[in-house]
């Protein structure tokens, strides 16, 4: 009820839409629907029930715990997969709401977009795909897809998550195996929509200032070795023009909020061109479109490559990275053997999948569910002696 005692009137939010939405922004209205029908909800449309149920999913609770450089130990104050894709969501809502796209289902796409991660990162990511190579493989994308399409049970009405297609599109798209089949029903539209594109956008854009930023932090590099890498350079001079007298530890914040934005504006202001000159009036004209239209101009795609070279070069190669990487596909390679090897050793509800979807697609879905702690303490329980099982 209201303030006056009376009862809310259900919104109309699909009229609504057409009063702040741009002509090639995706509406509710437009959707494919659901796999499976539900009554729509009095008060919230599709697409933000597609946002609040990842919200409150099993998977999404887990990615506090899994990491993408470092490993999540106590203590540590670098980015974790859910720091990291709220920070995306973000900024893919700023953006969104600047060109007049849908911002709820950019939301949804830009928190579904990390779930399938294993622990360990992009290195637990190969020893998963390595492990799986003669049953079909893994990778992080196909993974979201079969979590909210068949491995979260929340509801009695249907497994997994029921999201809209638009939402399993978007997530499909990131894949970089077509022919898989969980992916390939998705990829007969074209090209994304324009909302999956700035979650794209988006997510690039901050992985790569978010890792500079926990580089820092935690010692990898040091401002110092920072020198010589013009787009950190050129925020610096950005952050120093504006604020001549920015105290030392000032500094990196300020100097990594420069590079979010300067990218952020350059993006904007390169998608407004694309779509003016490629003339977009609808979603059908993004589908049709030879090219995408999300993307950074000429001279920020330049410093944003040479960033990522650098990152490459002195951060993801750092020998305390590689250590944690070979640590961690260690553990995941020994536990998918032993558990193909000892399916009892297995828990029981991993065991009664089995029967159903094969032993090693059910290993792997175990393992790639592990927070980065959970895997070491399961590992301990597995071959240390002295540890509790």
């Amino acid at each position: 009820m209201n303030a006056d005692g009376a009862a809310f009137e259900p919104c109309d939010w699909l009229s609504r839409e057409d009063d702040f939405l741009a002509p090639y922004a995706m509406r509710t209205g437009g959707s494919r629907g659901r796999k499976h029908a539900e009554v729509p909800h009095p008060y919230r449309t599709l697409y933000q029930r597609d946002r609040d149920r990842i919200v409150h999913s099993t998977a999404f609770r887990r990615l506090m715990h899994k990491t993408q450089v470092l490993v999540n130990q106590p203590g540590d104050y670098h980015r974790t997969r859910l720091t990291h894709t709220l920070e995306v969501a973000q900024i893919a809502r700023t953006i969104a709401r600047r060109l007049g796209l849908n911002e709820d289902l950019t939301e949804a796409v830009a928190l579904l977009h990390d779930l399938g991660h294993p622990p360990f990162g992009h290195a637990g990511e190969t020893a998963l795909d390595e492990a799986m190579r003669a049953h079909g493989g893994y990778e992080h994308n196909r993974h979201g897809l079969r979590l909210v399409e068949f491995l979260e049970y929340r509801y009695p009405d249907f497994p997994g998550l029921n999201l809209s297609w638009e939402v399993l599109e978007s997530q499909a798209m990131h894949s970089k195996r077509p022919e898989a089949p969980e992916v390939k029903p998705y990829l007969d539209v074209g090209q994304p929509l324009l909302e999956a594109q700035v979650v794209d956008a988006s997510d690039s854009l901050a992985y790569d200032c978010h890792d500079v930023d926990d580089a820092l932090s935690v010692g990898l590099i040091t401002l110092d070795d920072l020198a010589n890498e013009p787009f950190w350079q050129g925020a610096l001079e950005q952050a120093r023009t504006e604020h001549p007298r920015l105290k030392a530890e000032q500094l990196q914040p300020t100097v990594v909020r420069k590079l979010i934005d300067w990218q952020v504006v350059d993006l904007l202001e390169t998608t407004s061109r694309n779509l003016h000159a490629e003339k977009i009036r609808a979603v059908e004209d993004v589908r049709r479109c030879p090219r995408l239209l999300v993307t950074p101009g000429a001279e920020v795609k330049r410093l944003k490559t040479g960033l990522e070279v650098f990152l490459h070069e002195r951060v993801y190669r750092h020998y305390r990275v590689m250590r944690m990487a070979h640590k961690g596909q260690r553990i995941l390679r020994e536990m998918f053997e032993e558990f193909r090897s000892r399916p009892n050793s297995l828990p029981t509800r991993y065991r009664r999948r089995a029967e159903a979807v094969g032993l090693e697609l059910t290993v792997c879905d175990y393992l790639a569910g592990m927070t980065d702690r959970f895997a070491q303490d399961e590992y301990l329980r597995l071959f240390q002696p002295a540890s509790f099982v």
